[in-house]
């Protein structure tokens, strides 16, 4: 804890990225997953708006998907450094 003046602050941890590509994993994991029940809804549903709604979810989790991939790749890389430089 850092005191100024009046104000107290807290000090930031420090950078802890031992587990980022395996909770970026269950991200793209979880991702895929409501991809599949979305597709099983719009499926189910007469409801026209619904399925629109649905299917323009779905584009944007297929279009984040990529980024999501590179980024787990990324920190699994900077893991693997991070262990062999130690």
């Amino acid at each position: 804890m850092i005191i100024v003046g009046e104000n107290i602050m807290n000090k930031p941890k420090p950078d802890d990225r031992s587990d980022n590509a395996e909770r970026i994993r269950k991200a793209i994991d979880a991702t895929k997953q409501n991809m599949e029940a979305a597709e099983e809804m719009i499926a189910e549903t007469s409801d026209e708006s619904t399925k629109r709604d649905l299917s323009a979810k779905n584009e944007r989790r297929k279009a984040a998907l990529p980024d999501m991939e590179w980024e787990m790749r990324e920190e699994a890389a900077h893991k693997n450094w991070q262990t062999h430089d130690e």
